[in-house]
């Protein structure tokens, strides 16, 4: 039997296949884009700056010491890079769950994409909310705590996905 191949129906390993790669390159033109939007100032030394200036400190009111930079305030390039690349993400989600409604991606797919949605527009909110030239130690840290609740906020709006499909079907 000789089946038009415009006439089969695209298959799910298919349409994952082309998502896969348009996520893929859509990251590295992102990375790009914001590499040149940068170049007055070096990110890459902006970066290594960032984490060269990481020490053992104590959390305000807590004997607990962690990591951070001695002067949060220094790093407003790095925070805006990481604005831009949250921000470029969470467009890139919004795409990626449109082409997953279209091509009837598996599920779980669609929940993965729902919760990295909710994720990076999360961190796209909270980056410049915390991170900015009027970050303390103290601020350095709630957003480290609001991070955490992001996470947990984008995990369970992916069990929301999951577990709403399998009562409607």
């Amino acid at each position: 039997m000789n089946i038009n191949s415009s006439a089969r129906p695209r298959s799910h390993k298919t349409g994952e296949n082309i998502i896969g790669i348009i996520s893929i390159g859509a990251v590295l033109i992102l990375i790009g884009a914001i590499y040149v939007a940068t170049l007055p100032t070096s990110l890459w030394e902006n970066i290594v700056a960032f984490f060269s200036s990481f020490n053992g400190v104590s959390v305000p009111n807590s004997t607990i010491n962690l990591p951070a930079p001695a002067v949060p305030s220094a790093h407003t390039v790095v925070y805006n890079a990481a604005f831009q690349f949250s921000i470029g993400i969470a467009i890139l989600q919004v795409i990626l769950i449109v082409l997953r409604l279209l091509w009837r991606s598996p599920i779980d797919k669609t929940s993965e994409t729902v919760g990295n949605l909710i994720f990076w527009f999360g961190v796209s909110y909270l980056v410049p909310t915390f991170l900015n030239s009027t970050t303390t130690l103290t601020t350095w840290f709630a957003f480290w705590a609001a991070f955490l609740m992001v996470i947990g906020i984008s995990m369970m709006a992916r069990a929301v996905v999951l577990f709403a499909k399998k009562q409607f079907s």
